[in-house]
């Protein structure tokens, strides 16, 4: 330690060690070295400290003797408090500037100058470490003339320390600044106030008997012999310490015994005039026992009480210079009751809609705060979550915890709080928690429902919470760190009343309602919707087929044929019948398996043929799969089976007996029998040998669908497998065959054919076609990604504090990584090879293609694709000899000067449309027309129409009448509009604005107001029209039903229990089912949030699938990436599709845009099984970009709210062309955003342009916000056990926690351009990558929110360029929105509608499958309609 520097003490310490030095007690000297180590133990550095107790044990230990104990002690007290010739210097360690404390040297020099204001933030930013001021107030003692005081009531700083040493000043900045030793408030803080004193009042014994209070005589003992304390009201109020300090009461300090005293005019209770008249001035009252809230008077201001040994007191109005410090205890109360009031009404809300709520609420008035923002909750979040434990652990067992709530979790995340925290006061406990009044609803609202539905529900939970209680339940494991887990149980709740220990039952198995460990129930909840995520798009394996010979038992039965062998092949004799122990068995009979492992059901299939050769009797069995080994799980009919492509060649002696499998046929008036179906069970099982069938199930995408009709030839019955013939096909598909061979006399190594076909797609010469990326390169060299700067090493760390943490280059939302397209090729040769012996060689077949080039692929790069259409391509006459097996599909690519329609009707006309209008010559980089053979050899010359080979014409396909539940402001409708499929008739959404917005665009749609709960109760009950004369859908009208049911309702549940059941049959997706079950639509949707399929082990989707098995639907899942079809935005959904019978399941939609990979984990894992969509190739065109998006949009300022402004510029990609449409005349409408506060505009302002920015790219300086008001700089005062100190030995942690010790409140710090909060717990939340985060003109967005928060779930909601959060018309665009599409409300009524919705393009993609289905049936009825013909 340097030998100039030393200590910080406050006045009081100060002046009695002055006392002591000038010996005015008159005690001995050893009693004055003792007092001396008391007064100053707490502010010696840490070596000091370890001398002091090194003495103290050789003293002890007789090493050395009093004297020399005496002796050293007083040496190193002088040397620590600079003590020379008995003359008493107080000297301050601290000089120059902290990390993040302003210098003790300059005098903060900001009370003279308002902060550093706007005009020179570039300059502190420029040159962060800029000469230290010089200024300062000097001290009223004329004894001290060369001392300089930074707070005249607290320390003064030597002119000795204006002089240290660079090196020095190194070592003074590892040092934390002081604290007061009781109010744990900072010593050089500016804001630290001293009580002025008030010599002339009263103390409380004598102020209590005073005759204006009207309770006691002159006796002043009077009051012991009350057995409750008097209550007074009083204001005029300040708390401080018994150092002075002005602090506040509410942060922990009376719980941790620390002594607090107030000042005031003490009232009569019946006194409710706050103005001092008529009070008795009062001095020193306290120590303050505890303090306590009762309630809040009128339902708005809360009434606050201390508890003294003498007396309750209520408080009015505080003191001037206390008013700041109360009204933040008035904020906090105020803001906890309305947040558990909010959650308690709202229990499935976002973090980001409870900040709506804020900062839309005005504060009551008679408050000293005008409005609450996100700091306001943030700086009160450890207040406002024990007050929802509080409320939770009043309420009843079988509620569901606020605690647990989505919101609440999130809060607890970003604020750092530290759950179970009870608060025990020193004498007395706080009497009342923040009152709250109960919802009177109570309960989950009543589920409208099917007696099918119901029972399905109804049955598994039964079965479920009766294997719970003969397991004995599920034991509640405790975190055991919490206060909460270590109490005991209280043995007076309705829990510990059912205990045995207690004399109980011990049936309901409930903990303790004093013990509900909050640590647990969140992170149980957490552990529930946090799925672990695979980083890279996966490669689908191929099915493996496990042999289930290993794990049969043979049997010992006798076998004998019956009747002559029907046919031999080879050594093979085939027959129709086989007798074992007197049982006859045929080919198409059914028979069971056993399994050497006693615990595993029959295996059970069917008998498709019977031979014998040299190794015995065989059969040829088609294996049916059960229930339990489907997707469905437990939640299976166990009389239920499924066909799969599973079959093998057994002997007959593993046969255990014949069974019965029937085939459940759907009846014929199927449709109309919705909602009358009662009983779950299809068949009775009297000997558990029957079962039933009706789908075929496919394993690798869970796909349940009719089985596929089979018609073996006659002569080969006694030898038909359906699966074996399914396996044949595919192969046979999969396989490249050629036809038409072309007699050529020039080519005698190869043979020339005119088609060729794959996976049932026929190519010809002329046609183009798909090819994986690496098929072949370009003659153009890719340009590289542009790098961006990195400038971790030369960052300025005192300036940016927070940068340190961005340690990796990723940047989320970036498109660096995403694949190329596919190539695109035209077919100029198909051929194979010729053997030796001059035939050829049709196991290889060739193409030779002419390469396409991608505008992006020319030398004008990525840049060139952003101005074109996203299907432009140039012809090269470049060619490549490919493999026909790495074809990955047809697609067709037109001249554009051939075709006769625009090239805009030519692309929208179908899918896999391209187009050139130019030749690329890649030696001469330059664009030319195309040669001749490039154009299409049907298409030759302008207008002359489509020729011989003209496309034949599809039937039109009729649009489906579709009811969209829960269909918010449209988006689900609006993609289903657009391919063609559907014509919304009816929708249904409860939340005003969102129907509103659904009626604007849609008008000829009936929409629905209302509960869907009553709406369906009403239909099932007869009526036609609800309350307001609106037709309701009947039975047969309702051809498609689409929706999206909220399930938060169920997705905190930890158990099953009556509470469990009790939420999810109630819940919405139960309600959504019913709908289903009674209008039997021919194609059914359910869309949700990804983590709708892992819910609970994904007793969600189990139940969901299991329902429609019942109901007789076909129906599959699979989770689609919304970016792959044609937004700029990753949004993973998960999508439930259903086909009623005679229908065609439509598979999945195949990706049309690339995408990057990190966000394109598809796969879903059930029970330990992983299963995928459909979705199996890479894309066919670029991906859209921020840019693509968004560019052309004028800018506007925080805050903006005109509802239509003028573009002011044309389209500039294909997506904005696009997306503006045809209108008339272009007035661009809701390119509004949401005005955020003045210190939130600041933290936008100063984040980084650069790709990646975020709020570790803050600056910790001081600024002048708009409000007038200035924000301070951010303090670090922890050594952070983790992160270490920066380059320059600067303090990195801002809580005590960083050093591994609990959090201290009086760490706090609000008003700062870095927030407190995001340091604070960044080391446990991946340092909160993407707050305040900016989106990249070249990268993505992040799932598009109901509530664009820069501290919200997706922080990366700030502007490219702009300092602002993204608007309305900006969300509305990376969700597909048309601009000509209306929202309705304000400006959070519309970003929710927005969030909430399904992106149009992936709603249109979903479509145009179904559409594929819908045309694939209405061909085949055609087709078998010629046939009778």
């Amino acid at each position: 330690m340097p030998a100039n520097a030393s200590l910080s003490l406050p006045v009081d310490v100060r002046k009695r060690l002055e006392a002591l030095e000038k010996d005015e007690d008159g005690i001995s000297d050893e009693d004055r070295v003792k007092e001396k180590v008391k007064l100053v133990q707490d502010f010696l550095h840490v070596d000091a400290q370890d001398q002091l107790s090194s003495l103290k044990a050789k003293m002890k230990s007789s090493e050395i003797s009093m004297d020399g104990y005496l002796s050293k002690v007083k040496a190193l007290l002088g040397r620590e408090l600079s003590v020379e010739n008995g003359s008493h210097r107080d000297v301050v360690e601290q000089n120059g500037k902290t990390n993040g404390s302003a210098a003790n040297g300059d005098s903060h020099k900001e009370e003279d100058e308002e902060g550093i204001m706007d005009t020179k933030e570039a300059d502190a930013m420029k040159s962060p470490s800029a000469p230290k001021g010089k200024g300062g107030r000097k001290s009223k003692s004329d004894s001290e003339p060369k001392s300089l005081f930074l707070h005249s009531s607290c320390y003064i700083i030597s002119v000795q320390s204006c002089h240290v040493s660079v090196t020095d000043a190194h070592l003074l900045f590892q040092t934390p600044p002081p604290k007061c030793p009781d109010c744990r408030q900072y010593l050089d803080d500016s804001d630290l106030k001293l009580f002025q004193g008030d010599p002339d009042n009263l103390d409380e014994p004598e102020m209590l008997t005073d005759e204006r209070l009207s309770l006691f005589d002159s006796n002043e003992d009077g009051f012991e012999n009350y057995e409750e304390l008097p209550q007074h009201k009083i204001t005029n109020f300040c708390v401080y310490d018994k150092r002075g300090h002005l602090c506040p009461f509410d942060s922990g300090l009376i719980e941790k015994n620390v002594e607090l005293y107030f000042s005031c005019a003490v009232k009569p209770i019946y006194d409710d005039n706050p103005c001092m008249d008529g009070g008795v001035p009062a001095k020193k009252l306290g120590p303050i026992n505890a303090w306590w809230i009762t309630g809040f008077d009128g339902g708005e201001k809360a009434l606050i009480g201390f508890t003294t040994a003498f007396a309750d007191y209520i408080l009015m109005d505080p003191r001037e210079e206390y008013a700041p410090i109360f009204a933040v205890m008035q904020e906090k109360i105020y803001m906890s009751k309305m947040v558990v009031e909010f959650l308690q009404k709202n229990p499935d809300v976002s973090y980001e809609d409870l900040l709506n709520k804020i900062e839309t609420t005005v504060p009551p008035a008679g408050l000293n705060f005008n409005r609450f923002t996100e700091d306001t909750l943030l700086r009160h979040a450890q207040f406002v979550v024990e007050q929802v434990e509080s409320y939770d652990e009043a309420g009843d067992s079988d509620e569901q915890p606020i605690i647990v709530t989505p919101c609440m979790r999130d809060l607890i995340k970003l604020a750092g709080v530290t759950l179970g925290k009870r608060r025990a006061a020193r004498r007395q406990a706080i009497r009342h928690p923040t009152k709250i009044e109960k919802d009177s609803k109570g309960g989950p609202t009543r589920a409208t429902t099917t007696k099918l539905v119901y029972k399905i529900f109804d049955t598994f939970f039964s079965d479920q919470i009766d294997q719970n209680e003969k397991d004995g339940g599920i034991k509640r494991q405790r975190c055991g760190v919490c206060e909460v887990c270590l109490v005991p149980d209280c043995g007076k709740c309705s829990a510990c009343k059912d205990m045995i220990k207690f004399g109980g039952s011990g049936r309901s198995k409930q903990a303790c309602q004093k013990r509900r460990c909050p640590n647990l129930a969140v992170k149980e909840a957490e552990d529930d919707e946090n799925i672990e995520e695979e980083e890279l798009l996966p490669v689908k394996a191929p099915s493996k087929k496990v042999s289930k010979a290993k794990t049969k038992k043979q049997s010992n039965g006798k076998l004998t044929w019956v009747g002559d062998s029907i046919k031999t092949e080879g050594k093979k004799q085939y027959y129709m019948k086989v007798c074992m122990d007197n049982e006859v068995l045929e080919v198409g009979d059914c028979v069971s398996v056993s399994s050497d492992d006693p615990s595993i059901l029959l295996y059970l299939a069917r008998i498709t043929s019977l031979w014998e050769d040299n190794n015995g009797k065989w059969f040829h069995a088609h294996w049916f799969c059960r229930g339990t080994d489907t997707v469905l799980g437990e939640s299976s009919d166990p009389l239920e089976l499924f066909l799969v492509e599973d079959c093998e060649d057994m002997q007959l002696s593993y046969v255990e007996g014949k069974v019965n499998v029937m085939y459940k046929t759907p009846s014929d008036n199927w449709f109309m029998e919705g909602g009358m179906v009662e009983d779950i069970k299809v068949i009775d099982d009297d000997n558990g040998k029957n079962f039933f069938y009706q789908l075929w199930y496919e394993g690798d995408c869970a796909r349940f669908e009719t089985p596929p009709t089979f018609t073996p030839q006659e002569d080969c019955k006694y030898n038909f497998c359906a699966s074996c013939s399914r396996a044949e096909e595919r192969e046979e598909q999969e396989t490249p065959r050629v036809f038409e061979p072309i007699k050529d006399e020039d080519h005698d190594s190869k043979v020339l054919y005119a088609l060729t076909c794959l996976k049932g797609e026929q190519f010809r010469v002329g046609d183009s076609c798909y090819l994986p990326p690496d098929a072949y390169n370009f003659s153009v060299k890719a340009a590289s990604p542009v790098k961006r700067p990195h400038r971790k090493d030369d960052v300025d760390e005192e300036l940016y504090p927070e940068y340190y943490r961005k340690h990796s280059d990723y940047i989320k939302g970036s498109n660096l990584d995403a694949p190329e397209p596919f190539r695109v090729g035209r077919i100029k040769e198909i051929f194979c090879h010729r053997r030796s012996n001059g035939k050829a060689d049709v196991s290889e077949v060739k193409l030779r293609l002419y390469k396409f080039y991608r505008p992006e692929n020319t030398h004008k790069g990525a840049k060139a694709g952003y101005h074109t259409d996203i299907n432009q391509l140039y012809w090269s006459d470049e060619e490549v000899t490919v493999n026909m097996s790495e074809v990955l599909g047809r697609c067709r690519v037109e001249y554009g000067e051939d075709l006769n329609e625009t090239v805009q009707d030519f692309s929208s006309g179908g899918p896999d449309r391209f187009y050139f209008l130019e030749a690329y010559n890649a030696k001469s980089k330059s664009f030319e027309d195309p040669p001749n053979h490039a154009r299409s050899a049907v298409n030759k010359g302008k207008g002359k129409g489509k020729g011989k080979d003209q496309e034949p014409q599809d039937p039109k396909v009729p649009k489906l009448r579709t009811l969209d539940v829960f269909s918010g402001c449209g988006g689900l409708s609006e993609g289903f509009h657009q391919a063609g499929i559907a014509e919304t008739l009816w929708a249904i959404e409860m939340w005003d604005p969102a129907a509103q917005a659904f009626r604007l665009n849609n008008p000829g749609t009936t929409v629905f107001t209302e509960d869907c709960n009553v709406l369906l109760k009403l239909v099932m009950s007869g009526e036609k029209t609800n309350s307001l004369g609106q037709r309701l859908p009947q039975k047969g009208d309702v051809e498609m039903l689409c929706g999206g049911p909220p399930c938060q309702g169920f997705s905190g549940m930890n158990r099953f229990n009556s509470r469990t059941y009790s939420k999810f049959k109630n819940s919405l997706v139960v309600s959504y089912l019913s709908y289903c079950d009674y209008y039997r639509p021919k194609f059914f949707l359910l869309e949700n949030v990804r983590n709708f399929v892992s819910f609970k082990s994904s007793m969600v989707l189990k139940l969901t699938l299991r329902c429609l098995v019942r109901m007789g639907y076909q129906c599959t899942f699979g989770v689609l990436q919304a970016g792959q079809y044609g937004v700029a935005q990753t949004r993973r959904r998960a999508i439930i599709l259903a086909a009623a019978p005679g229908e065609k399941l439509p598979r999945y939609p195949e990706p049309l845009h690339v995408f990057a990979p990190r966000a394109c984990s598809l796969n879903v894992v059930v029970d330990d099984k992983k299963y995928f969509s459909n979705v199996t190739r890479l894309t066919v065109l670029s991906c859209f970009r921020v840019r693509d998006t968004m560019s052309d949009l004028p800018e506007i300022r925080n805050g903006a709210s005109a509802l239509e402004i003028s573009y002011n510029g044309e389209p500039q990609s294909w997506f904005q062309r696009q997306i503006r449409g045809t209108q008339y005349q272009p007035i661009l409408k809701d390119h509004i955003c949401k005005d955020l506060s003045a210190l939130v505009a600041a933290r936008m302002r100063h984040i980084p342009l650069a790709p990646g920015s975020d709020w570790r790219d803050l600056p910790n300086i001081e600024v002048r916000l708009r409000d007038g008001t200035s924000s301070k700089k951010l303090r670090y005062t922890h050594p952070d056990k983790k992160n270490g100190r920066s380059s320059s030995g600067a303090l990195r942690g801002v809580c005590t926690c960083s050093g591994g010790v609990p959090c201290d409140p009086a760490d706090r710090q609000f008003n700062t351009l870095i927030p407190w909060c995001l340091p604070h717990t960044g080391n446990r939340h991946n340092h909160w990558a993407g707050l305040y985060g900016r989106l990249e003109w070249d990268g993505f967005f992040s799932t598009t929110v109901t509530n664009p928060e820069p501290m919200g779930k997706q922080g990366r909601v700030l502007h490219p360029e702009q300092h602002r959060v993204v608007s309305v018309r900006e969300c509305a665009r990376s969700q597909g929105f048309p601009d000509t599409y209306r929202f309705f409300g304000n400006v959070l009524d519309k970003h929710r509608q927005v969030g909430n919705a399904v992106p149009p393009p992936l709603s249109r993609a979903i479509g145009l499958e179904i559409k594929k289905c819908v045309l694939e049936r209405i061909k085949e009825e055609n087709d078998n309609t010629n046939e009778k013909g």
